[in-house]
């Protein structure tokens, strides 16, 4: 099988469960789709204007998930997980049919959405797929809060920290190259909040559906969920994979180093919006080549999974 040409599902995979924040049950059903069709959203609930295209340029509101929204005011929000699944998997094409506003939070990690799509196969056409290589660096910060991203040769390696005051969650740092790296506890990591903050997010009208199912909660010195943590560094771990999804907004894998202290979906799409302005900052190459150093799409990711 060739790592440099697109791919996509081999047979449509069903999801169905509950949105983290709407607390609305919801189906999802992600189907094969052409090369060159790239990643779309379809509200099957809504007759017109229901395509949603997961880009950058559409996301709507950064609180907490990733929501993105049409021209018409239709939307799609927590798709975060689901983007971060796909990148990871290298499918490129996918028709992802939806019946409600927010995917399924399932687990809270992305663990679910590759086992299945793993398990329906994944087809590879002779069509190569195509990159976004960073030409300059660029950075972005608000207070304390910042991230960067520089060229690199052929890697995406993410560098994430985490500052918190919790004892539980504390200083965690963790970097990645994610070609080439085994990711299975970046995909296997679950979203996670501290327990004072719970009133205040529910008041917002957010977290409706959150449970101790779909999210690790943390109370002072102690975690909350039964079995406790899925891996040493899982608070920082979900953060590197939200940032994955993030980044797939852009429409095509990623040749860059990112480095992130104390971010999350907001600067992520600032740091987007900043590159995709000039179009100096980056190139997009269409891979050709029938050998690189290195594959363009992670092989080792799942070993604990699979």
């Amino acid at each position: 099988m060739s790592y440099l040409t697109q791919k996509t599902l081999k047979h449509e995979v069903s999801f169905v469960g509950i949105g983290l924040h709407n607390g609305v049950n919801v189906k999802i059903c992600i189907k094969p789709a052409a090369p060159n069709f790239g990643i779309v959203f379809k509200r099957i609930d809504l007759k017109i204007n229901n395509l949603v295209y997961p880009n950058f340029m559409n996301v709507s509101n950064t609180s907490l998930n990733t929501t993105i929204e049409n021209q018409f005011g239709v939307k799609i929000s927590t798709i975060e997980h689901l983007m971060g699944a796909l990148f990871g998997l290298g499918i490129d094409n996918a028709l992802i049919e939806i019946d409600n506003e927010e995917v399924p939070i399932l687990d809270g990690s992305a663990r679910m959405f590759i086992e299945k799509i793993l398990n329906v196969g994944i087809e590879t056409s002779d069509v190569p797929i195509k990159i976004i290589k960073v030409n300059k660096e660029i950075k972005f910060s608000e207070g304390e809060r910042s991230i960067s991203i520089k060229p690199t040769t052929l890697s995406l390696d993410i560098e994430f920290e985490l500052k918190y005051e919790n004892k539980i969650i504390g200083n965690q740092k963790n970097r990645v190259k994610v070609y080439e790296d085994d990711l299975s506890d970046v995909y296997n990591s679950r979203t996670f909040c501290l327990y004072e903050d719970i009133e205040m997010i529910k008041k917002n009208g957010l977290a409706k559906g959150g449970s101790l199912d779909n999210a690790i909660v943390v109370k002072n010195n102690e975690i909350l969920n039964p079995g406790g943590l899925r891996n040493y560094k899982e608070f920082v771990n979900h953060k590197i994979l939200d940032c994955i999804g993030d980044l797939y907004t852009s429409g095509y894998r990623i040749v860059a180093s990112i480095k992130c202290s104390q971010g999350g979906h907001y600067l992520t799409n600032q740091l987007l919006k900043k590159v995709f302005q000039n179009k100096a900052n980056f190139s997009i190459l269409e891979i050709k080549e029938k050998n690189l150093p290195h594959s363009l799409i992670n092989r080792n990711f799942l070993k604990s999974i699979a």
